[in-house]
């Protein structure tokens, strides 16, 4: 990715494309807790910060997705939905949605301070 990604501390990470418009998917951390990823579904259409944006199912479990922003999903990522494994690839070369119209945002680490919370 060439824009720097920042993370949320409920393993999200925003990539910023203007000011009201970002790219978001879950840390790599998030996806190798997670396991083995086999399914995606992404089904809000607008979302609050902290709300549920949809779920990821992994051999493991259903875990929620929540939204790191507050805004429109404008899109989601049809690769992802039709092959979830790339999440286990590299999650954080793979976005989930895009939100558009954003207002308002979870408080966002950069990538060490993430590094260092995960650390604990």
């Amino acid at each position: 990715m060439d824009r720097e990604i920042f993370f949320s501390e409920s393993h999200e990470w925003v990539q910023w494309l203007s000011e009201s418009e970002a790219l978001v998917g879950i840390s790599n951390y998030a996806a190798k807790q997670l396991g083995d990823i086999v399914y995606i579904n992404i089904d809000a259409e607008s979302v609050e910060v902290k709300e549920i944006l949809g779920d990821i199912e992994s051999v493991k479990a259903v875990s929620d997705f929540y939204s790191p922003l507050s805004g429109d999903v404008k899109e989601v990522n049809q690769d992802i939905i039709d092959n979830p494994a790339l999440i286990n690839e590299d999650s954080e070369k793979h976005w989930i949605c895009k939100i558009t119209n954003i207002t308002d945002k979870v408080k966002l680490l950069s990538k060490e301070e993430y590094n260092s919370f995960i650390e604990g």
